[in-house]
């Protein structure tokens, strides 16, 4: 089945690709979403004349993204966490509470583009990939120090 992709998705192509799919993944997924449609001759011509808008859109994002991560290449994301003995943490840290501590920072990104493969338990300095969008990413600086309770 060749379909026309309407967005973006990581596994398949980008806006505008035309693509060869299996049936049941377009006609139960892709196009009920709106994420695709046919590859019918008026579709085609919709696309020909769509063309200069996506490719202004592509490298407004693309854009965005260089800036997103100029913005958090050099920022180091210092969380403070409850420790018990031997330095192990009470709980992790995961990409919500780097998302949470990037935002106090100003610099707002999706949870969902933290790449963290498993929580982090454990004290210490840990580089983070992050997406930033256009198929780009960036290492954050995370570092977990001992939360200093004042008694």
């Amino acid at each position: 089945m060749e379909l026309i992709l309407k967005k973006t998705i990581d596994t398949l192509g980008e806006e505008g690709d035309l693509v060869k799919v299996k049936p049941g993944y377009g006609r139960n997924y892709l196009i009920p979403r709106g994420k695709a449609v046919l590859a019918t001759k008026t579709n085609l011509a919709i696309l020909e004349q769509e063309m200069n808008t996506i490719a202004s859109r592509k490298e407004k994002d693309r854009h965005a993204a260089e800036e997103l991560s100029k913005k958090i290449a050099g920022v180091t994301v210092v969380i403070e966490q409850r420790v018990g003995e031997e330095d192990k943490l009470y709980g992790s840290v995961t990409s919500t509470d780097i998302a949470d501590k990037l935002a106090s920072l100003g610099v707002v990104i999706d949870k969902r583009k933290i790449v963290l493969d498993e929580p982090i338990k454990t004290l210490g300095i840990t580089m983070v990939p992050c997406k930033t969008g256009y198929q780009m990413t960036t290492e954050i600086k995370v570092e977990i120090v001992p939360l200093v309770s004042a008694e």
